[in-house]
């Protein structure tokens, strides 16, 4: 009898473990609830309006899109830093260096452009501080390259810096979807930067 009341006692106790561990189950999916709540959040946080910031360097970079639209050289390398160590990493896999330089090679190209057509998507701004964001976005442009139609699409990533009272791109990296090899590299971009 002394046998059987140990038995029962330990299957008692087993049970009650038993209950125990499914409590403890039960109390995991409030923790996945809480996860789902913090995704919905963060979800909420990116339909926000935009900062401040955010609008001004999204002016800025309008502005720049607008410059190339035109094929205004001067109105493009507005929204540039104006500085020897700028670099730009190139849509047919060269980079140049210097502001000057790119001002050149937009000077000498842009006589022989035309009917220029750019449609940035998916348009996206970051701010990394007061001073600080970068914008990353899809684009595609077509225009009339010294007779030639051309055709091209990407993805861009410019990082921007509050200079002064102005927005300035400071790094420039775009990469096409397909690489044209029909257009030359002007002489100042180089492969290994």
């Amino acid at each position: 009898m002394k046998k059987l009341a140990f038995i029962n006692i330990i299957v008692l106790t087993a049970v009650f473990a038993a209950f125990g561990q499914k409590t403890t189950t039960t109390i995991r999916p409030k923790v996945v609830t809480v996860t789902k709540t913090q995704t919905v959040k963060t979800e909420t946080t990116a339909t926000t309006p935009q900062t401040a910031g955010q609008k001004s360097v999204r002016a800025a970079f309008d502005r720049l899109i607008e410059g190339i639209k035109q094929v205004d050289a001067d109105k493009v390398m507005s929204v540039y830093q104006n500085s020897d160590n700028i670099l730009f990493f190139n849509n047919n896999g060269t980079a140049t260096i210097g502001w000057e330089t790119m001002k050149k090679n937009r000077d000498s190209s842009y006589p022989k452009t035309k009917n220029v057509t750019l449609d940035p998507t998916g348009v996206r701004v970051e701010m990394l501080g007061r001073d600080a964001a970068y914008v990353t976005c899809k684009w595609k442009q077509t225009q009339e390259y010294d007779g030639n139609l051309e055709s091209a699409s990407g993805r861009m990533t410019l990082v921007f810096r509050l200079i002064g009272k102005d927005w300035k791109v400071v790094h420039l990296h775009t990469s096409p979807d397909n690489p044209a090899a029909t257009r030359p590299v002007l002489p100042s971009e180089r492969d290994n930067q």
